[in-house]
């Protein structure tokens, strides 16, 4: 019923962005795997064909509810949710059952191709993702989400300390961290890792953070009100998520070795100098221009630093990568 245009169509001569098809999966198996509880806003498409709206009464409240009818061989061209109606039909085909399920669809008259192509641009045009976080803290079906987020609240070291909305902290911020950066981080350090139920992993995560500080000076002078949250982020770089993300896999490789004695293993980890000052040790690793860069290039090597530190062997390809920043290649 729902019609978009054909990709051969030059982008000035269509109505709607091609559809991205590598997007279609993901969508498809949200239907699937939640077919009771799945949520999408309503489609928005243009009407190309006679339309005639019937009131239920001559005023009032009834004066604007009715029936509309619409032309037997009108067309339907979406402005918006074109990938949505594309999942639903691939859904359908793998669950027939769904095919009694409805979507509310928003139409309008459609007044040729530049008020189509203007309808797109402007139900785009201010439409924003929410931030990392804050679609972690109203995530309830990942029970990693959950894991992180129940730590964060039990945890003493990061209740209160945590970000919970956004992905990014202001200067005069008094949070340390942010909850995606942690989210990040625990996923870095259960990579694989097994255990009995979930309550379990919760608590080796929250042991191995809880040591972690331990050797984290400033982490406890914020939590002494000794220090500012924003003092540690401006002149240090152990609260960014690049370092939480580097101290995740390199506890991931303890876990995989079946070590869970953290005070002993990150006994060291006090003697790195993580001030952003230490130029000489932080430049290319984890600093470009002075600029703390979260790339996966810039965690693999601050992770390797972490490591050697400890005296924990690199993977072959961590050894490749520690190789040539050492030569000086840092691409």
């Amino acid at each position: 019923m729902f019609q978009y245009d054909e990709e051969e169509l030059k982008p000035e001569l269509r109505a709607q962005r091609i559809l991205n098809k590598s997007r279609l999966p993901e969508l498809r198996n949200y239907i699937l795997e939640n077919p009771d509880s799945y949520v999408f806003s309503a489609l928005t498409a243009s009407v190309d064909g006679d339309l005639k709206f019937d009131p239920q009464g001559a005023e009032g409240p009834g004066f604007s509810l009715g029936t509309l009818h619409i032309d037997f061989n009108a067309r339907f061209i979406i402005n918006d949710g074109q990938h949505r109606r594309a999942a639903i039909e691939l859904a359908l085909q793998e669950n027939p059952d769904i095919a009694n399920e409805t979507i509310s669809v928003v139409l309008y008259m459609d007044k040729g191709l530049e008020r189509c192509q203007q309808m797109f641009a402007d139900l785009n045009r201010h439409a924003i993702r929410p931030s990392a976080s804050l679609g972690l803290l109203y995530e309830h079906r990942d029970s990693r989400a959950q894991l992180t987020k129940s730590m964060v609240l039990s945890s003493p070291i990061f209740r209160d300390f945590v970000e919970m909305e956004k992905s990014s902290l202001a200067q005069r911020s008094r949070k340390l961290f942010t909850l995606s950066a942690v989210h990040t981080a625990t996923g870095a350090l259960l990579r694989d890792v097994e255990a009995d139920d979930d309550n379990a992993l919760c608590d080796l995560a929250q042991g191995y953070w809880e040591a972690v500080a331990e050797q984290m000076l400033e982490w406890n002078l914020v939590r002494d009100s000794k220090l500012t949250a924003g003092e540690v982020r401006r002149d240090f770089i152990h609260s960014h998520g690049i370092a939480l993300h580097a101290l995740g896999k390199a506890g991931n490789t303890l876990l995989s070795a079946g070590i869970t004695d953290f005070e002993k293993s990150l006994a060291d980890l006090g003697t790195i100098d993580w001030s952003r000052a230490n130029a000489p040790t932080w430049e290319g690793r984890a600093l470009i221009g002075g600029r703390v860069s979260k790339s996966t290039h810039n965690v693999i090597l601050t992770a390797n630093l972490i490591k050697q530190r400890l005296g924990i062997a690199l993977t072959s390809e961590e050894q490749r990568v520690e190789d040539a920043f050492q030569r000086g290649d840092n691409k």
